[in-house]
């Protein structure tokens, strides 16, 4: 029997390490695992582990179709795979690739338990289009500025690159399986935010270059969440929007872009990239912070930002932009304290992409903003929420006595910036 070990890949259509196990000639053993060493850092009504666990009850019930089941555990996943290899009697463990720093440490040492049992550990790509080393300079380095990397992942792009993988279900191991346990069991409870679906609709995609800035309008995709659990093959998405949207389709490859930057360079995810940016006297005034957690700056734009993102688990990409560049530079908040809380908050939270859009805000990231570009949320309210739709609806108090005043003023804080981002720069 060999076993497929679901992670980022959550769905059973297109799925390439599914199929590959599928097409062995061994009986499958579809597995998941609640990984104790992500969990216990997560709030108590976690929509994203809500979100998990319901995608987990849909393929047990699929699988239960097929006579067959999902096989759930909760614990360390290190620790928990001899124990499976020993029971199943296993022959392959079967899996798709992650490319984050602590699951290649921990497929690692899976694989060591693999090979110790006599299994064999076959990962595959499937998250991406590509990959590790497959869209780097001619020299071989991997590249540090997007544009060039975009030119050539796009040179590169064929149709066979997005064929579909289409499972043989016959394969599947013909047993009964415990399936997901409740959420209680597992710590956790419902919470109050509202899943998005995983529809694609072609008139967003036709309409996403000229509308996607527009913070009042409901013009993005909100597909985010299922990239990010793979509840969505980004193959079948990029053969839907590469003839619809070149500027969707050049977003799907930042993602891919941020992804090879963390696994070429895993120390970005905690240090700046840019080494000089560290030498930044951060302010980090933990009142300041809440305030800005909490949507009380004082500049609507900024609000409206943040309590959607609290009342959602979801904010619109201009807005994160807007945020993000407040923090680190009106409030000179180190960027990684707004790293960990969008982590904390996004529902479509991806180490690789927050990390690097944190990093480019901050300056301090390959291929960033420049330090001394500084948003004015006044031009960016005006330019790209003109009729205050999204203002009106995050921030309803805002013109009545209960809004607060700014917090700081807002060329005091850009003087300031660039004065403190010049003094450490220089050091």
């Amino acid at each position: 029997m060999n076993a497929f070990w679901f992670r980022r890949d959550l769905r059973l259509e297109d799925n390439c390490a599914l199929f590959q196990a599928l097409k062995a000639n061994d009986p499958v053993l579809p597995v998941f695992i609640f990984d104790s060493r992500i969990l216990k850092s997560l709030p108590r009504a976690d929509a994203r582990v809500e979100f998990i666990h319901r995608t987990l009850e849909e393929l047990h019930s699929a699988f239960e179709d097929q006579g067959s089941g999902l096989q759930v555990y909760h614990g360390d996943p290190v620790e928990i795979w001899p124990q499976i290899l020993r029971e199943f009697k296993l022959k392959a463990i079967y899996c798709n690739e992650d490319y984050e720093p602590y699951a290649r440490e921990r497929d690692a040492r899976v694989q060591t338990a693999a090979e110790k049992a006599g299994a064999r550990f076959e990962s595959f790509k499937d998250q991406v289009i590509f990959t590790k080393d497959e869209v780097v300079k001619d020299s071989g380095d991997p590249y540090r500025v997007y544009t060039p990397y975009s030119r050539r992942w796009l040179a590169r792009l064929t149709d066979a690159d997005l064929k579909s993988y289409s499972p043989n279900f016959k394969g599947l191991a013909q047993r009964e399986a415990n399936g997901p346990p409740s959420l209680k069991e597992l710590g956790f409870k419902k919470s109050n935010i509202e899943l998005p679906g995983k529809s694609v609709k072609k008139s967003v995609f036709a309409e996403y270059a000229r509308k996607r800035d527009l913070m009042g309008v409901p013009a993005t995709s909100r597909l985010g969440l299922h990239l990010r659990f793979g509840t969505i093959s980004v193959r079948k998405l990029v053969r839907v929007v590469r003839p619809l949207s070149e500027v969707y389709l050049k977003e799907l490859i930042w993602r891919e872009f941020f992804m090879q930057i963390l696994f070429h360079f895993p120390k970005s995810a905690t240090a700046s990239f840019n080494p000089r940016y560290d030498n930044i006297k951060w302010r980090d005034d933990e009142g300041e912070f809440e305030r800005w957690k909490s949507g009380a700056t004082g500049y609507p734009i900024v609000d409206a930002g943040m309590r959607e993102l609290k009342q959602t688990g979801f904010m619109h990409n201009r807005a994160r932009m807007i945020t993000a560049s407040f923090l680190t530079k009106h409030l000179l908040i180190d960027w990684r304290w707004g790293e960990r809380y969008f982590a904390q908050t996004l529902l479509d939270f991806d180490l690789s992409a927050n990390v690097g859009n944190w990093q480019w805000a901050a300056g301090s990231g390959c291929d960033a903003a420049p330090y001394f570009r500084v948003f004015n949320p006044y031009l960016q309210a005006k330019k790209f929420d003109a009729d205050g739709a999204y203002v009106k609806k995050w921030v309803p108090e805002f013109g009545s006595p209960a809004y607060p005043e700014p917090m700081v003023d807002h060329e005091h804080a850009r003087r300031r910036a660039l004065k403190i981002y010049k003094e450490g720069l220089e050091t």
